[in-house]
């Protein structure tokens, strides 16, 4: 059970007021700072894949003890930021662009992106945020072929 915990809130950060924003602020950091050294884009989908499962299996786990989708579960944004950062370029517009896209679409939920909360159990947890980060990807790739940036 404390691994789950510790996955869950992202090693802690789902227990602070706006751990939502925060986790996906730390991932957009991490995605800065690690990426240069990653040569390979197809890694990029794996860490995608890792983070949804895992966010699958604990939100599964501790929805018994927290209840659904709860505050503390922020693995679900860590997911949604890779998901957003996925194939764009690595700088520092497109990371600040993507966060705040990212943040607006799994607030807001338009485009019936809060359809996807009513999937069961840990599913329903990440389905939302993984479909904000693809509304923000695509947003982001609409900006590199129009190269605004």
């Amino acid at each position: 059970m404390m691994v789950s915990k510790m996955i869950a809130t992202c090693g802690g950060i789902g227990y602070v007021k706006g751990g939502g924003t925060i986790a996906a602020a730390v991932y957009t950091i991490l995605w800065l700072l690690i990426r240069p050294s990653i040569v390979n884009m197809p890694v990029q989908v794996v860490v995608f894949i890792a983070l949804l499962v895992a966010g699958v299996w604990v939100a599964n786990t501790l929805e018994q003890v927290w209840g659904k989708d709860s505050h503390r579960i922020v693995i679900d944004e860590a997911a949604g930021m890779c998901c957003t950062l996925l194939f764009v370029p690595h700088s520092w517009p497109f990371a600040l662009l993507g966060l705040a896209a990212f943040r607006f679409f799994d607030i807001v939920k338009p485009l019936y992106i809060r359809n996807a909360e009513k999937l069961p159990g840990g599913w329903g947890v990440m389905a939302d945020d993984v479909a904000a980060g693809i509304c923000a990807n695509l947003l982001l790739q609409l900006v590199m072929v129009t190269n605004l940036i």
